[in-house]
């Protein structure tokens, strides 16, 4: 175990050449980067988890039924024995082989057996009260984060091109970025400790890389005490998605041109600070100005590897956000499911009425209504 621990943190790896351990630790700042600062990010995931919990119930909830949000009505199946098992042990959405099979188990005919599983799935998605309090949750943190965030640069006297450019040279760790960074680590935490509870969307694998690769980086760039750039990326991302949860809430709620014109300067202030001012302004100065301080080393190549990660799920994004602005410029209308897959169900009332009233009777033939 000594050896991994002296192997893990050997000074090549985390600190440009010429600079050691020692060096960090003579900072004399009113707060110094340390590795065992990290553990205190996991009892904030666990308080974050239960704020949110009390948020939703004492704030969120009440909220939503103010903005008028309405639930849409789920229709319950018929018990199924056979097919409720198959459905949670194997899959939600059975093959057609599956399918034949499961009718000849059940006595039910192909049709009503598909017909159960499409109302059995629609049961299982989330309400709109749901997702109203995860994306009301999530603009609060976002706005506050954002809004310490900058008032942290503020109140920092160095100027922003000093701030960039000095991020891998030993220098002081304020106390405001001490708990903006641990903040946010733990915040995305309790995202990731919460991934199996909250809305799956489309991009459900693009949101658990990102929050992966965001934990990693944000504790690899407060060990090795790259703090600056580090609180300049989380305030570029942070600002932009606190519109984007905005923008959700109003659409749970069905204010249309409130969740139009929110999407709309979301999609500028994405497009603006993830395509132009992240790579023009931190990464080239991580990957190509820092190289005027230092010789490159393996942190060097870790830590940019990370950023060029996030701004390829970056690059992703903006591809869906400019079809969605497509659609809703020159179609007359905006499909949010590429954020959330359930914000775009199209339902037929007609077709949903007539078959919540024969499901019943197509399962079981025999019952009297």
């Amino acid at each position: 175990m000594e050896l991994f621990s002296e192997w893990l943190w050997k000074q090549e790896y985390w600190l440009p050449p010429g600079i050691t351990w020692e060096d960090m630790a003579q900072i004399q700042g009113s707060a110094c980067p340390l590795p065992r600062d990290l553990l205190v990010t996991l009892p904030l995931a666990v308080g974050f988890i239960a704020l949110r919990h009390a948020f939703e119930r004492v704030a969120a909830v009440p909220l939503s039924r103010l903005l008028g949000v309405r639930d849409k009505l789920r229709l319950r199946v018929p018990p199924a024995p056979s097919l409720e098992a198959f459905y949670i042990r194997h899959s939600r959405q059975p093959t057609l082989s599956e399918v034949c099979n499961l009718a000849k188990h059940s006595g039910l005919t192909q049709k009503q057996v598909q017909i159960w599983f499409r109302h059995r799935r629609n049961q299982d998605r989330p309400s709109n009260t749901k997702k109203f309090c995860e994306a009301s949750w999530r603009f609060v943190f976002y706005l506050v984060s954002f809004t310490a965030g900058l008032a942290s640069l503020i109140d920092v006297s160095d100027s922003y091109t000093a701030v960039v450019h000095r991020h891998f040279v030993i220098s002081d760790l304020f106390k405001v970025h001490y708990w903006y960074y641990l903040t946010e680590l733990g915040f995305y935490w309790s995202l990731l400790l919460c991934v199996s509870v909250d809305v799956k969307r489309k991009d459900f694998k693009e949101q658990i890389i990102h929050h992966f690769a965001t934990i990693v980086l944000l504790g690899f760039s407060y060990c090795a005490n790259y703090v600056r750039v580090g609180t300049l990326v989380m305030l570029v991302h942070d600002s932009s998605d606190f519109l984007l949860e905005s923008a959700k809430m109003f659409n749970y709620a069905g204010w249309k041109k409130t969740c139009d014109v929110l999407f709309i300067v979301f999609a500028v202030v994405f497009l603006v600070t993830r395509l132009v001012i992240f790579p023009s302004k931190i990464i080239s100065t991580t990957l190509i100005l820092s190289m005027e301080v230092f010789e490159p080393f393996v942190g060097y190549y870790f830590f940019n590897a990370l950023l060029l990660v996030l701004q390829a799920l970056h690059v992703f994004w903006a591809w869906l956000i400019l079809r969605m602005a497509y659609k809703f410029l020159f179609l007359g209308k905006v499909c949010y499911s590429s954020w959330d897959e359930n914000m775009a169900a199209v339902w037929k009332p007609t077709g949903l009425k007539l078959e919540a009233k024969l499901l019943p009777i197509v399962l079981h033939p025999g019952t009297k209504h």
